[in-house]
Order: structure tokens, then C-alpha cells, then sequence
């Protein structure tokens, strides 16, 4: 019987962070190595499997169909590994959510749950695309339904995202902003991060016909939000993210508010969902989701 091989784990870790990140340097930066120690332990597992396992070129790297089968085995293995270490010893709770949401709904809400739970230790992740909780040492994430979550992740959808135009008031005053019609004489703007903001507004809002043309985009909602507050023009924002504005007056919504396509989710590590403070945090994000969005 032929005998195990015995392989190098920095060798096999290097290989995933490789393949996962399609890059050399991003791996070497990851594991806090050199891009040629990287290349070298890659190397050195090509040659005792027998098989190439990366494709290289000028843009990257990116795994052969053997490479991908084999990176997927690995990221699982080290996923589970971390997840045992943090059963025997748990870290402290990390909650992944957006710049956008941390500044705007999260921070003026922030003292709610410190006065129910103040034995509850909380950290963050600012962060708005996928997540490995293992890898990214992520307990609990908000998120949109439009991205993919962790084939293990316990997943709720809690609510809709409601969505529409505001401005400030000075802004509203001098374009007379009263009807869909008048944003022909409106700047229209939007943000990077959601590039089809006008559009789906549009369409959730039965007026799929009409052109609406972004005049500016900025690269973060928050960026997009200050830009409304100082009279830049119209920005169509989800309602969570200016519901404050609103109540003080520093913004206004000439059109309201429309059911968008999207809803808002909560990603839980599997490992850690019946962790005592991970259940009083997801309850809590809940309740507030909810109180935010009815």
C-alpha cells in the first residue's frame, strides 16, 4: 500500500491563499511572508503532487481544475480548524456591517445595546461583500439578500430595504421638487457601491419608463449622504441610512420611500450561533432591524 504524502501545511496554506486570492503578493501580504516564499512553498507542493496545480501569467494566478478541487478541500480544513480553536477558547464577538451602516444606523444606536448587555464585549468588521467567518474572524454580519452568504452560515432575511431620493431643504426649496416629473430639473446622484440605485427606484416605484440620469457618483454612501446634507443635489439612499436626517431635518424626501429589491440579512457563524452573546446580539439586531424598517 502506497504511503500517505507527507506535505508541508505552510506549503498547503500558501497554495490556498494563492488560489483563493489569484495572487501572489495578496497571499505573501495575508500570511505576512515574502512573494518568493509563497512561490517557493507552491513550488515545492507542484512538485510532490506531481501535477501543476496554479496557472501563472502576467495578471496573477489562478488555480488549474486539480488546484480548485484541492483549494476547496483546503479552505474548508482551515475554516474547520479555526472553528474548533474557537470553540475551545471563543475570541470576542465581531460584528461585519459597512462603513455606511456603522456610521449611520449602527453608532447612534450603539448605547442600547451596551446599557441591555454591557457584559457583552463587541468588536467590528467594516466590511460589505462576502464573508469567511473563519478566516475573517467574523461572528455575526449584516448584510444585503443580493449577496451570496457561506454555504454554512445561519442566514435571516429580517426586513425589506426601503429606498428613495432626499435632499436638504435648501436644496428642495430651490428646485421645487413636488412630483417624478420634476427630477428632470434635479442632479441626480448616486453611489459606486450601488450603481443602479435611480433604476431600481424607478422600477419599484412603477415608473420603469422614465430616464433618469446619474449626474455624480460617489464612492461610499456616506460620501453620497454628506454630498445631499450640503445641497450637491438629489441622492437616492436607503431610508435606514437617513432615517436621523430625517427626524432632525437635515435631509427631507420630496417623493418618499419605496419597497426596494433588496432586503436586509443577518449572517451567524454556524459554530457560534448558540453562543450566549451571539444570541443576545442577533436578537437585538432584530428587534432594532425591525423598529428601523417596519
Amino acid at each position: 500500500m502506497n504511503s500517505p504524502l507527507r506535505l508541508s501545511l505552510n506549503a498547503l496554506r500558501a497554495f490556498e491563499a494563492t488560489a483563493r486570492l489569484h495572487s501572489f503578493s495578496a497571499a505573501a501580504a495575508e500570511l505576512s511572508v515574502t512573494h518568493g516564499a509563497v512561490s517557493r512553498h507552491i513550488r515545492m507542493l507542484e512538485d510532490s503532487v506531481g501535477l501543476p496545480l496554479l496557472k501563472r501569467s502576467a495578471q496573477g494566478a489562478s488555480p488549474t481544475a486539480e488546484g480548485q478541487r484541492l483549494a476547496d478541500g483546503l479552505s474548508s480544513a482551515f475554516s474547520l480548524i479555526q472553528s474548533s480553536i474557537e470553540q475551545l477558547k471563543p475570541g470576542p464577538l465581531t460584528l461585519a456591517c459597512s462603513e455606511s451602516i456603522m456610521m449611520y444606523w449602527l453608532l447612534p444606536r450603539l448605547n442600547r445595546f451596551r446599557d441591555a448587555h454591557p457584559e457583552v464585549e463587541l468588536r467590528f468588521n467594516m466590511s460589505h461583500g462576502p464573508v469567511d467567518f473563519a478566516r475573517d474572524n467574523v461572528s455575526v454580519a449584516i448584510r444585503l439578500s443580493t449577496i451570496d452568504a457561506p454555504k454554512d452560515a445561519v442566514r435571516t432575511d429580517v426586513v425589506p430595504e426601503w429606498v428613495g431620493p432626499v435632499c436638504s431643504p435648501q436644496y428642495l426649496r430651490q428646485k421645487r421638487i413636488k412630483s417624478v416629473g420634476d427630477l428632470a430639473r434635479a442632479r441626480l446622484m448616486a453611489s459606486r457601491t450601488r450603481p443602479s440605485a435611480w433604476e431600481d427606484w424607478a422600477r419599484c416605484s412603477g415608473q420603469s419608463d422614465m430616464e433618469l440620469r446619474v449626474d455624480e457618483s460617489f464612492d461610499h454612501f456616506y460620501l453620497l449622504i454628506q454630498g445631499a446634507r450640503c445641497g450637491l443635489g438629489l441622492a437616492n439612499v436607503p431610508r435606514m441610512l437617513v432615517r436621523d436626517d430625517l427626524t432632525s431635518g437635515t435631509l427631507v424626501a420630496p417623493l418618499g420611500f419605496v419597497r426596494g429589491p433588496n432586503r436586509l440579512s443577518i449572517w451567524i457563524a454556524p459554530h457560534l450561533s448558540r453562543r450566549p452573546d451571539v444570541v443576545k446580539l442577533v436578537d437585538w439586531l432584530h428587534d432594532e432591524l425591525r423598529a428601523t424598517e417596519p
